[in-house]
């Protein structure tokens, strides 16, 4: 036994035996720590387990954990490849205790593995402890029968662990092996312990206390045992090499890359063959576990790793992209123990293959221009500050590739005229957004960019996570906390809440921690990348650098992400029934609905609506997995893939795949920044509700999905039925039997208003004078009637005109709401000397109204008061004596 997926196995299985429950690594970004980039550790997981947050089914776990150290704190990228134990990723083999044994049993757990279960030589090992852990020199005496001689006391914090300058934390016993006076070092604690000689190989971590800030600690409410195993070490020590790349695993992963170049795994190149195969394994994982490079956060790390690996790929001379290639060779080594990496595999191979394609033009540019830049300068000199900042604005060449590149020549970078040229440009930028009309109202959010970075999005692959508070505003300005009752808007360091953008609304939930809990109840963005959260204080208080427990509204993001899919297959829809020249104008993507905004010059008939909404709903039967890829915008427009109105693309963009379509080609493929469902299945329905116009040449689409277009469709069923129970006719005769009603209630209408007409025309005019006289030599028809609709009064006062030859005509309408409306008509051979407009404001300032419009020749107007009909009717006859 000395394989590593053996060693995994085997450690696993003893410390289950030992009543441990074996937990599955926990992913790369961790949800329970916002103040870590990536999973560095195996307690990660157990962080809030160890301080009493979490309880948990089981008092004892065993873990074989993730783990990658490239960001922040922890960061070894720089010395990968180019010695015998750093990593990007690695494994933590480790056994935890929650409360259940302490010092004693974690000691004799450890000693009965690794000299009975690993068969380690007693003779070899020695260890450390905290210098005034009496306790732990007296158990490692009883236990392991040592001396004082192999019980070496350390004073400093290296055998006192803590994760942070928070947090569990407790004295250490370090366990290492002698390799050997082949190699040079001395024992921990002596002047030669930075040698290879003694390797610490086991960490475990009495952890006693919770450091509640500098220099306050506090006991834990049970004492615990956390222990970290590296792997990788253990299987060199197992397998009798010193150095980790010798490993059987590193030694597979090698040879697939000397297999790939042409290229000797030893030699001057060893280190080139190393950092590939390393990065090969953190750069899967990562991806695996839902990271995908970008230019900030986790995606940026990810992204240098990447680089760096390809960077070396070049230098062995591959000609193609490389990594891709290895991908395979990883999934057979290290699948089995970890299945992610076998249901990732496509993404990754994919991933890799679009990031090294993209890379290689920016190296060969990058590398043309430093060439040139660096011709004159020898071993020790520096390259300019302003040159790297050219490289790296203008040409996409980050300065940490440009020191990379430049390491081998034994050239540095002069970073601070770097970071000083950086600072020039965000000085103009500042400037330029400060002088920008009306953005400039918003120049807060400016500074805190700046400040505080951009907001990592977490919400594609969680909707539970943990965030930091970074900054808090009141009324456009940061403030130092919030209190209950007070509303107010939140920055974190990383946040699950989609802001609004793209037409899909920004979500709601809580957060919550630390006596504290939050309402957010809209999330936007603001610059970009900068995530705004509107909330209101619940009970407790809102401080800067509190870390609280952030949870999305699921319900309603659920049904958010159903409506985005959905106008993506109504899209394609659209396209596919209307022709290629549908384009999305604009949306509205919400929970409860869906709108989409097309251009297309007519209405849509009802079958072409019907052929739609079939369409999309075929493809969302087909339960295909909804894919997402990050890629360049004119790689992602070369591939077919759709721009969405209303998006701002940066250099790279989110290309979403959805459904197959004739010939096994995807249906729909757009640039989208958007959440979305897992397979188009789960969208569950897509029910049209309308069509209709927006402006000249766009027309609109509104929709329903899930459980909303279920309860919308059930309530619509419902309906139906009742209208057929009142019909007293079976649900399928419902609507011709109501078209044969609404044409009969038409006929009558159209009868019932004729009848009106004819009755308001022929009869007296009221008071007993007939309806037409002669004022100053004009015929002048003048009436006011009851029973006809407003609408009805020009067409009367057509016919009225017809009837006189040559003459004036004025009708008052009084209405059952007492409203009169008022119509003057004017023969044609009259209007050159009498006005309809004129004559029909008279008569409208009678009945209350004000103005009237029209024509010379046909005016109408209005007023609140029909019992002055007569007044107007007068008073039109004596402003007519008076023109005429």
């Amino acid at each position: 036994m000395s394989g590593v997926n053996e060693i995994r196995s085997a450690f696993l299985d003893y410390f289950a035996k030992n009543g441990h429950e074996a937990v599955a690594s926990s992913p790369l970004v961790p949800r329970n720590d916002p103040t870590l980039m990536f999973t560095n550790a195996g307690m990660v997981q157990f962080k809030n387990v160890f301080t009493g947050v979490e309880k948990r089914p089981y008092s004892r776990a065993t873990t074989a954990q993730k783990c990658v150290r490239a960001g922040g704190k922890h960061n070894d990228l720089d010395n990968v490849g180019y010695t015998a134990r750093h990593h990007t990723f690695f494994e933590m083999l480790g056994n935890f205790s929650f409360g259940d044994y302490f010092k004693e049993h974690a000691i004799e757990l450890a000693w009965n593995l690794i000299t009975k279960e690993f068969d380690l030589t007693k003779d070899r090992l020695l260890v450390t402890v905290y210098h005034d852990d009496e306790e732990a020199v007296n158990l490692w005496k009883k236990i392991a029968g040592f001396s004082d001689s192999k019980i070496i006391r350390i004073p400093t914090s290296d055998n006192f662990w803590q994760m942070g300058d928070t947090g569990p934390c407790g004295p250490c016993s370090e366990i290492f092996i002698d390799q050997g006076d082949a190699l040079w070092g001395g024992p921990p604690g002596s002047p030669d312990e930075d040698g290879d000689r003694f390797l610490e190989f086991w960490n475990l971590v009495f952890m006693q206390y919770e450091q509640i800030e500098p220099g306050n600690r506090i006991p834990l409410p049970k004492p615990s045992i956390d222990t970290g195993m590296g792997l990788e070490r253990i299987a060199a020590i197992m397998q009798g090499v010193h150095s980790n790349y010798d490993t059987d695993l590193f030694r597979t992963l090698i040879e697939a890359v000397a297999h790939a170049t042409g290229v000797a795994p030893e030699g001057d190149r060893k280190a080139s063959h190393r950092v590939i195969a390393d990065h090969l394994r953190a750069s899967s994982f990562l991806v695996a576990d839902g990271v995908l490079p970008s230019n900030e956060g986790r995606g940026y790390v990810l992204r240098r790793i990447m680089r760096r690996a390809m960077r070396h790929a070049q230098l062995l001379g591959a000609k193609d992209p490389l990594m891709y290639r290895l991908v395979p060779a990883l999934v057979r080594e290290m699948g089995q123990a970890y299945p992610e990496l076998v249901r990732a595999e496509p993404l990754i191979t994919e991933t890799l293959k679009l990031e090294e394609t993209r890379f290689r033009k920016t190296l060969e540019r990058g590398l043309s221009i430093l060439d040139e830049e660096t011709r004159s300068l020898t071993k020790g000199q520096s390259l300019s500050g302003e040159t790297a900042f050219t490289l790296y604005d203008t040409f996409g060449f980050p300065l940490d590739l440009t020191q990379d590149a430049l390491k081998p020549r034994g050239i540095g970078v002069d970073t601070d005229a770097f970071k000083a040229a950086m600072e020039r440009q965000r000085e103009k930028a500042r400037a330029a957004w400060s002088g920008s009309g009306e953005a400039a109202t918003e120049t807060v959010w400016f500074g805190i960019n700046e400040r505080v970075g951009a907001t990592e999005f977490l919400g594609y692959d969680t909707e539970i996570a943990e965030g930091m508070v970074l900054a808090l505003l009141k009324d456009g300005q940061e403030i130092k906390e919030l209190k209950a009752g007070e509303t107010g808007l939140v920055v974190l360091n990383q946040t699950p809440f989609y802001g609004e953008s793209g037409g899909q609304v920004g979500d709601t939930g809580i957060m919550q921690g630390e006596g504290a809990r939050v309402r957010v109840t809209s999330t936007e963005k603001k610059l970009g990348d900068l995530f705004v959260h509107h909330v209101m204080v619940e009970h407790g208080t809102l401080k800067p650098n509190q870390s609280l427990e952030l949870i999305v509204d699921h319900e309603r993001r659920t049904a958010v992400r159903s409506n985005h899919s959905a106008t993506h297959l109504l899209h394609e829809a659209l396209r596919q029934v209307l022709g290629d020249h549908v384009a999305q104008k604009g949306s509205l993507v919400a929970p409860d609905r869906l709108r989409f905004d097309f251009s297309h010059p007519k209405p849509m008939s009802e079958e072409e609506v019907a052929r739609v909404e079939e369409i999309a709903n075929k493809v969302l039967l087909q339960n295909e997995p909804v894919v997402t890829k990050l890629m360049g915008v004119e790689e992602a427009i070369e591939s077919g893939a759709r721009a969405l109105f209303g998006e701002k693309y940066g250099e790279e963009v989110r290309v979403v795949s959805m459904g197959k379509a004739d010939g096994n080609k995807t249906f729909s493929v757009e640039l989208c920044g958007g959440t979305h469902v897992n397979r188009t299945g789960d969208i569950g329905i897509i029910t049209v509700l309308a069509e209709g116009a927006v402006a000249a040449g766009v027309r609109r689409l509104e929709a329903m999905t899930g459980d909303v277009a279920r309860r919308h469709l059930g309530e619509e069923s419902r309906k139906l039925r009742e209208i057929a129970g009142l019909l007293k006719i079976p649900v399928d005769e419902a609507p011709a039997r109501l078209s044969a009603l609404l044409e009969d209630k038409r006929k009558v209408e159209r009868e019932l208003t004729d009848a009106r007409r004819k009755i308001a025309m022929g009869g007296g005019a009221a008071g007993g004078e007939e309806p037409v006289r002669e004022v100053a030599g004009v015929k002048l028809m003048a009436r006011a009637v009851t029973g006809v609709e407003m609408k009805d009064l020009k067409s009367l006062a057509d016919e009225g005109k017809k009837r006189l030859g040559s003459g004036v005509v004025a009708i008052v309408g009084v209405g059952e709401d007492g409203k009169a409306g008022i119509v003057v008509g004017v023969t044609e051979d009259l209007t050159s000397k009498l006005d309809a407009v004129a004559l029909v404001r008279v008569g409208s300032e009678k009945l209350g109204g004000k103005g009237g419009g029209g024509r010379r020749d046909m005016a109408q107007a209005g007023g609140p008061d029909g019992a002055q009909a007569e007044a107007a009717l007068a008073a039109i006859e004596a402003a007519l004596s008076t023109a005429a």
